[in-house]
């Protein structure tokens, strides 16, 4: 039996939920940069207000629970605004049922409709090969690595690896 999972705009309500889910997932070493408590449901809020007009903010669920979240954010200054900043999280529990793919498809279908979308950017930690080749399904490639970019612990670091799409 395929699971059935819908993929809708992210509302200001999901905050908590997301929040919640990306906080579980940065205590996985190596899939987020920022640490637990970095994360604020007021943070989660605020970047749904913004991304409604501006970028494309979505979130995949199940019977009504979200599963994981995605969203294309146009960087700033001016001068680097047709250049969107990709995340996606699949929440703990759900991982290789196709969410990141589904999510993915969405996003990279809005960034095609949209004139403002020339190029997408995103990072992924050395150690992620599951995200890494997900990006590449789509059509990124790699664009540099930053090495010792991410601190895990005394002496234990991780790459960053950028890559990008043009449109």
């Amino acid at each position: 039996m395929t699971e059935t999972f819908t993929i809708r705009p992210a509302a200001i309500s999901d905050a908590d939920t997301l929040c919640t889910a990306e906080q579980e997932t940065a205590k996985i070493p190596g899939l987020l940069v920022s640490q637990p408590h970095e994360l604020t449901i007021a943070a989660f809020e605020k970047k749904i207000r913004l991304l409604s007009p501006k970028g494309c903010y979505l979130v995949a669920e199940k019977n009504g629970i979200p599963v994981g979240h995605a969203l294309l954010e146009p960087m700033s200054p001016q001068a680097m605004s047709h250049v969107f900043s990709l995340t996606i999280i699949v929440h703990p529990g759900y991982l290789k049922r196709g969410i990141g793919t589904m999510l993915m498809e969405a996003l990279m279908a809005w960034a095609k409709r949209s004139p403002e979308v020339e190029k997408v950017e995103l990072r992924v930690r050395e150690g992620n090969a599951p995200a890494k080749a997900l990006y590449r399904r789509f059509g990124f490639v790699e664009e540099g690595i930053l090495s010792k970019r991410i601190k895990l612990g005394e002496h234990v670091y991780l790459a960053d690896i950028f890559m990008g799409r043009h449109f």
